[in-house]
């Protein structure tokens, strides 16, 4: 798995590929929780297009990423999701949860 980052006026975007699987969802949790609790960005986008797999610990990582955002008052948002990852947020019951979009710049414009 990879993490890349932009960062445009208040926004930050992590790019991710790979797996957010047990070995890799640490990372993603780190860089998320860092952004909101320590930074305060007030909108995180974590692009996902080229995210191949995601497992209950990378569920997880997102829910408290959110969580996290919530906490401060910011926004967490989900751009890209691949069949697989839409599926398993779906049959946890997380997908109404999360604000999601289909492009990133649709959810830069939100």
């Amino acid at each position: 798995m990879q993490i890349s980052v932009r960062r445009l006026d208040k926004t930050t975007i992590f790019d991710i590929s790979g797996d957010i699987d047990l070995a890799h969802s640490t990372e993603v949790r780190r860089v998320v929780l860092l952004e909101f609790k320590e930074k305060r960005t007030p909108k995180v986008i974590l692009n996902m297009t080229d995210v191949n797999y995601i497992d209950s610990s990378g569920v997880a990582s997102l829910v408290e990423g959110l969580k996290a955002s919530r906490d401060v008052g910011s926004r967490l948002i989900l751009v890209g999701l691949s069949p697989i990852a839409h599926e398993v947020l779906q049959l946890s019951r997380l997908l109404k949860l999360f604000e999601i979009y289909d492009t990133e710049d649709k959810a830069l414009e939100a």
